[in-house]
């Protein structure tokens, strides 16, 4: 496995490490793949839930422009081939899986870096972190999500502003605005990341999976389409053994014991 990511597995859920730290844990094209195959792998060996970081001082940085500098190719860079190659796949994978997945920006968030997180399903934020929609910078879109996520969670105008001027966004002002979940202090951060995957982990991920696939059906539906869906993921949930686990433990007075099934 390449050592730009580092994986630990937690038994039913797996913690997954950008790390590239020298470089703010920027992407290129070895990252990608190593990422992707990690996150396909979490999936495939029937894990429940992603926890998902970055080594060193920084969270991660975005696309590595070392290797997009135009003065060092053959030719303008096909910038969109980048996105439908790498970035765009990789935010389809992370909103398709049927589990919860947790990010933990650990510092600077930059770029696809901000996006990739916002692609995740909650984030939590050390207090000293800053998400930055750097593209402006460079003359650039918000790509990987940002430009979709942006607006429907912040609205309109937060979003042209922190597209725009590329400014810095604190962790807690994030939270404060509802861009991201919670913000930690530094030192509590992991604990509390780590302690909210392995409690989603052991959640009844069947229904959780439902209702993170729901809530993202929500922006293009109608209501009328959206009534439906739900009534299609409730016959499923209960027909599940999670459910009846859920409901027999509730009657009885006892913690339930879910299987994500």
């Amino acid at each position: 496995m390449s050592d730009t990511i580092r994986v630990e597995d937690h038994g039913t859920w797996a913690e997954i490490t950008l790390n590239r730290p020298d470089r703010l844990n920027s992407f290129n094209e070895e990252m990608h793949h190593a990422l992707r195959a990690a996150i396909g792998a979490a999936r495939d060996q029937g894990k429940r839930g992603l926890l998902l970081t970055g080594a060193g001082r920084g969270f991660c940085a975005g696309q590595d422009l070392g290797d997009r500098d135009p003065s060092k190719m053959e030719g303008k860079p096909d910038l969109g081939r980048t996105v439908r190659e790498f970035y765009a796949p990789l935010v389809n994978l992370i909103r398709s899986l049927d589990f919860p997945v947790v990010c933990a920006v650990n510092g600077v968030a930059a770029g696809a870096g901000a996006n990739l997180a916002l692609a995740c399903d909650i984030v939590l934020a050390a207090e000293s972190a800053k998400f930055i929609q750097s593209f402006a910078r460079v003359g650039l879109i918000p790509d990987t999500g940002g430009s979709w996520h942006l607006p429907r969670l912040l609205g309109e105008a937060r979003a042209k502003g922190l597209a725009l001027t590329a400014m810095p966004l604190p962790a807690r002002q994030a939270a404060d605005w509802g861009l991201i979940w919670q913000a930690h202090p530094d030192d509590r951060l992991m604990d509390e990341a780590r302690a909210l995957t392995e409690t989603l982990a052991h959640g009844p991920t069947l229904g959780l999976g439902l209702t993170k696939k729901c809530i993202q059906a929500a922006a293009t539906d109608s209501l009328r389409d959206h009534l439906e869906i739900e009534a299609e993921a409730m016959k499923t949930c209960g027909e599940s053994d999670d459910y009846a686990e859920g409901v027999t433990a509730f009657l009885t007075k006892r913690k339930p014991e879910f299987r994500g099934r």
